[in-house]
């Protein structure tokens, strides 16, 4: 081979590893570019994100925790325990009773249920931070089912007291109590389902003018409060309805409360003067109704039956005997939703009232001035 043909090889071979370099760095620079220009703006190189949780911190306060935070520290836990009874066998083992409370003054009256201090020999509450204080029973008024005790130590806060007369139908409300006598301060929210109900106690009188409410209130939350938005007791809580008249039914949200403004009478009254007095007629008696009246083929269909007249007694001073049978007091008829009680006890210790009652085949008018019944 020539050298003329030797640096024609050596010319072609440079030549051919130039281009090769040329070629390589253009199409870099190419795609570089192309990269940067080309691509759409929502596709892009990877890179780690950056971790960040992004925490709300919205404050939600609402007209219900409002009232909540207002009368929860007023509320408590009432405890109580029931002697055991002899038997054949023996002494039975005390036993212990749960309800709830309000809170009335800084002193220490607290308000609850009859039903959750009844038989008690011991009580004690628990505050809402879980102090307990030793109490003792101050009075009790039956027909109302309501108790006021006394806390020994000091109060967390007072409930305040609200107008139940104000209360319709419809209108939210807020139970606090313990259900069970373990979840204390639970709160539950219904409405005002009605007002102005009556329930048969079982005991020869009707509960009168109750207050109805879908807001879930179980054994334990008896003597707690029903709340209003403003933060204020409206009721106490009393009992619940599961069925009715030996239906199968069950019913669910049937709750009833006693009125504040019915509680509030009867705890001032036993505050200041340590028991409330109910009119006092000083008979005994037997209820009568259509099937008592069928049976012994008496002359009315409502009214109570006289058994025993007391003597000394405003009814022995009335001339009132053994065989009346009372059919009316003042200006109300005893009759299906009117028991002998509740009729009685719609007049006050000291007033002088007309009764009637049916003697053989006459009805006579008495007057008689009503006295006063101590617990």
């Amino acid at each position: 081979m020539t050298w003329k043909r030797v640096l024609y090889v050596l010319f072609v071979g440079f030549t051919a590893l130039v281009s090769a370099l040329a070629g390589a760095i253009g199409g870099a620079v190419a795609v570089t570019r192309w990269s940067k220009t080309a691509l759409p703006s929502h596709v892009s190189t990877y890179s780690a994100p950056a971790t960040q949780i992004q925490i709300a911190n919205t404050e939600i306060e609402t007209a219900i925790t409002q009232a909540v935070e207002k009368v929860g520290p007023a509320v408590v836990t009432v405890v109580g325990i029931i002697p055991g009874q002899m038997t054949i066998f023996g002494r039975t083992a005390d036993s212990q009773s749960s309800g709830s409370g309000v809170i009335l003054s800084a002193e220490g009256y607290i308000v609850t249920n009859n039903h959750v201090v009844e038989d008690t020999s011991e009580l004690s509450v628990i505050l809402s931070d879980g102090t307990e204080l030793p109490a003792r029973l101050i009075s009790t008024d039956i027909f109302a089912d309501l108790a006021v005790i006394k806390a020994d130590g000091p109060m967390p806060a007072v409930a305040t007291i609200g107008n139940s007369d104000n209360l319709k139908a419809g209108e939210t409300v807020i139970a606090i109590g313990s259900p069970l006598g373990e979840f204390r301060n639970t709160v539950t929210v219904g409405v005002i389902s009605a007002t102005g109900r009556a329930l048969d106690s079982g005991r020869g009188y009707f509960m009168e003018d109750l207050l109805q409410t879908d807001a879930a209130i179980n054994q334990g939350n008896s003597g707690g409060p029903l709340v209003n938005l403003n933060g204020e007791v409206i009721g106490i809580n009393t009992l619940i309805v599961r069925g009715g008249n030996g239906s199968s039914t069950i019913a669910e949200g049937l709750g009833f409360a006693i009125p504040s403004n019915t509680m509030r009478l009867i705890a001032e009254r036993i505050i200041a003067q340590g028991y409330f007095a109910r009119p006092y007629l000083g008979v005994r008696y037997q209820a009568v109704s259509p099937a008592i009246a069928n049976r012994y083929n008496l002359p009315v269909q409502w009214g109570a039956y006289v058994t025993h007249v007391i003597a000394g007694s405003p009814a022995a001073s009335a001339g009132i005997q053994h065989g009346d049978i009372i059919v009316s007091i003042g200006n109300q008829t005893i009759d299906e939703k009117h028991s002998y009680i509740n009729v009685l006890f719609a007049h006050q210790p000291g007033d002088e009232v007309r009764i009637e009652v049916v003697r053989g085949n006459e009805t006579l008018p008495l007057q008689v001035t009503l006295g006063e019944a101590r617990p």
